[in-house]
């Protein structure tokens, strides 16, 4: 059947009340409530994630680095902005469905096994007000170059063909062991800095802390602490355990069993929060992008998720094509049919004022034809970050990435990027009837499609447009009481029910 919104909106939009979407009359400031997501594998079609009510769901967003501990090479520049109301309703209005929450163990632990209970309760916050946009959050314990205390000794002098290192993220100090390493890098990779492998190698090894303790050991019992904080939160998506581990063929052992230990401590703070399972992401190597070899198998259950960062043809000069999408999919097989959820991808800025590029648009119509989950890097950055820190020293003012041009001579945001924006804000299909499969957007007609079959009846679907209710277009098979809800950034969310068996959906904006 072919339906104008417009006409649908008067009949529909009043008075009914869908799970996932928020209940009550359409206005511009909806609240939601979010059912919890789990993961079913398929080593053959690839993995989807799920939720409570059965549907399948395409998470997209971006990451928030607003409560990351970073290095400050500039202490009078900010390195992170905070996350507000305002941020949550611009998300919501590009479509986003998904926030990668970047946090902090140095902000969590700074004390060996003493949790910074004031600064989850701002976590918490964070997921309270994400979810009331309808925004997941996935925990991400972030770390770059092990921690910001491995920044060069000053006056540290450095052989030739290397530089002093910079700080970053991640680790406490009390939980730093560089064995008196040099701090500088090789080759231009904060990876390759001596003091980063040795730190690194010494939480492998479960070397003893100030306390005598593991500090592995105490990683692990801090992802069990916070899982018992967080798990209560159904729009928790779960928990990516480490930032793009510096894991080498050495340590790939030691590796595994860390992956194993953080999944059993994890799934013992759901437990003691009577929470269900969440998913349970692991990544590679941080050099997956240029070489693509897979993590280590580990001991696992059935709710893990592959997260590997598709930064090609975004951070290196290799295609972006769907090898790469294969590539992440046929790994994910070998650990059950895992589904795949990129938690970083992205590419600088620019590239979307250049009408010849299309790396955003490419990179989206992969995700959709793979059904991948993904997170670009990334909301805001600030001129103080420490991926910034190369360009002050080679003399250069700073240019930051994210959805927001700032002004690093003073520090000024000038706005968005309206280019970059309008890459982004396309159609999402936030929940299907049932399993998806096919999904697309042709950007040039400005046609979004959608179809899947085996629909249960009366299962309920979700799709963001990025157009008030008055302007798509709407076909639809197999759905009935299809309805519109104007949503934030002047976009709209249409839902309704399958009938039963196939379904299709065919969305034309102007």
């Amino acid at each position: 059947m072919r339906l104008l919104l417009l006409l649908l909106f008067p009949l529909l939009a009043y008075g009914s009340c869908i799970p996932g979407l928020p209940p009550g009359p359409g206005h511009e400031s909806p609240r939601f409530r979010l059912p919890a997501l789990h993961a079913e594998p398929d080593p053959v079609q690839g993995g989807r994630i799920v939720d409570a009510l059965g549907r399948e769901v395409l998470l997209r967003g971006v990451n928030v680095n607003a409560l990351v501990e970073y290095w400050a090479y500039d202490p009078a520049r900010f390195t992170t902005y905070p996350l507000t109301p305002g941020d949550a309703d611009a998300i919501a209005g590009i479509g986003w469905n998904a926030v990668r929450l970047a946090l902090s163990w140095s902000r969590i632990e700074p004390r060996p096994g003493d949790y910074d209970e004031r600064h989850l309760a701002e976590v918490e916050d964070a997921i309270r007000l994400l979810e009331s946009r309808g925004i997941y959050t996935l925990v991400d314990l972030h770390q770059d170059a092990y921690g910001p205390h491995l920044a060069a000794r000053p006056g540290e002098a450095c052989p030739p063909g290397s530089e002093p290192s910079f700080g970053w993220d991640g680790a406490p100090a009390w939980a730093t062991r560089d064995g008196g390493q040099p701090r500088c890098f090789f080759f231009g990779s904060r990876e390759l800095s001596p003091a980063v492998q040795a730190a690194f190698q010494a939480f492998w090894d479960d070397a003893p802390g100030p306390d005598e303790v593991g500090i592995r050991t105490r990683y692990v019992a801090m992802l069990r602490h916070l899982a018992t904080r967080l798990a209560r939160h159904d729009a928790v998506i779960g928990w990516d355990v480490m930032n793009e581990p510096n894991v080498f063929a050495p340590q790939e052992a030691a590796y595994a069993d860390f992956l194993g230990d953080a999944l059993a401590a994890l799934r013992a703070g759901e437990r003691a929060a009577r929470a269900p399972r969440r998913l349970f992401l692991f990544e590679p190597a941080p050099t997956w992008a240029n070489f693509g070899l897979p993590p280590p198998d580990f001991a696992r259950d059935d709710q893990i998720v592959y997260a590997p960062h598709l930064y090609q043809g975004g951070l290196n000069d290799q295609p972006l094509d769907a090898a790469v999408f294969e590539l992440a999919r046929t790994q994910a097989a070998a650990f059950g049919g895992a589904p795949v959820l990129s938690g970083e991808w992205g590419a600088d800025p620019r590239r979307a004022s250049d009408p010849q590029d299309g790396y955003f648009e490419r990179h989206q119509a992969l995700q959709d034809a793979y059904r991948f989950g993904a997170t670009l890097w990334t909301w805001r950055e600030a001129c103080g970050d420490p991926h910034k820190a190369g360009d002050v020293r080679a003399g250069r003012v700073p240019y930051v990435w994210g959805l927001f041009e700032v002004d690093c001579t003073r520090d000024a945001v000038l706005g968005p990027r309206a280019d970059l924006v309008a890459a982004l804000r396309r159609p999402l299909l936030r929940a299907a009837p049932g399993a998806i499969g096919a999904v697309a957007w042709d950007a040039a007609a400005r046609r979004f499609s959608a179809s899947g079959a085996a629909a249960k009846t009366g299962q309920s679907f979700v799709l963001f447009l990025p157009a008030p209710p008055r302007d798509p277009v709407l076909r639809t098979s197999g759905l009935t009481g299809v309805h519109a809800t104007p949503t934030y950034g002047g976009g709209t969310l249409v839902s309704g029910w399958a009938e039963g068996g196939a379904w299709e959906l065919e969305a034309e904006l102007p």
